[in-house]
């Protein structure tokens, strides 16, 4: 048996997806998979407060620890390319995040890969296997705190209540590919087909909480708490707002945004991204 030693990197959904593959490509090669989650900018919370424990029969995850950090942390200027020294001795062969996309360019074959490693490395923010959406929920249960929120929130949904997450803040292709005005046009179309039509609203930008809310009045639902990445609470509010986003009819999500699909693979439902 062959044994994987996987680094999920960047954001949450991108996280989430990287998960999933790896767990899918463990299970084709009936390798042992170790999960090693690291807390950095792009996602500064342990899983521990976040998610539920995976089952050990699918997937050791845990967060690290120091020792992980010095020997299975990615090898970046950050930490000096110190643990690359370690993995070298440590895995037969390893694949680092820059190069997965590529390599799926280039249909590589991961499976042999590892077969042929035996003990292998591997980080990655991206999907490098096709998998099943139903194993997002099993990987990722939130902690009771979060699920309490969302049930909270989708106490009083309605059949006509429709999801809209956009993207703004750092990602400048959600900005310019998906401008609120497409937003505005659709969820127009949307209400004058339906006027029951309801909108639970999930974004990054206090600004188009409060432009959507004097545009559309009641029928916006969204938290009131003010959106940050880079705190405990503010991921753990992200998390909310997927789970929430899952329990609509239908999606209208931003161009390159991880997040909307996330959710629409969580609760199974239709996405639609709004662009230019």
């Amino acid at each position: 048996m062959g044994k994987i030693t996987f680094v999920p990197v960047g954001g949450l959904a991108n996280r989430m997806r990287a998960v999933a593959s790896a767990v899918m490509l463990a299970g084709k090669t009936k390798s042992e998979l170790s999960i090693i989650w690291f807390r950095d900018w792009a996602l500064n919370a342990p899983f521990y407060q976040l998610f539920k424990p995976v089952d050990r029969e699918v997937a050791c995850l845990r967060d690290a620890s120091r020792l992980d950090y010095a020997l299975l942390d990615r090898p970046r200027s950050k930490n000096f390319h110190f643990p690359l020294l370690f993995q070298k001795l440590l895995f037969k062969s390893c694949l680092y995040e820059r190069s997965i996309t590529p390599l799926c360019n280039w249909h590589f074959d991961f499976e042999r890969w590892v077969k042929e490693g035996g003990c292998v490395y591997m980080a990655s923010y991206t999907a490098f296997q096709l998998y099943d959406y139903a194993w997002i929920s099993r990987l990722f249960v939130p902690v009771d705190e979060i699920m309490e929120e969302v049930e909270n929130r989708c106490r009083n949904f309605s059949d006509a209540m429709i999801g809209v997450h956009i993207r703004r803040t750092d990602n400048l292709a959600s900005i310019r590919q998906s401008p609120i005005e497409l937003f505005y046009q659709k969820l127009d179309e949307k209400i004058k087909e339906d006027g029951k039509v309801a909108i639970y609203l999930a974004t990054d930008s206090e600004e188009v909480k409060r432009e959507m809310k004097e545009r559309y009045g009641d029928r916006i639902f969204c938290s009131g708490k003010k959106a940050d990445r880079g705190s405990l609470e503010g991921i753990r509010e992200g998390i909310t707002d997927m789970y929430t986003l899952a329990r609509t009819q239908k999606i209208y999500g931003s161009f390159q945004s991880s997040f909307s699909d996330m959710a629409a693979q969580i609760g199974g439902v239709p996405l639609e991204i709004l662009k230019l």
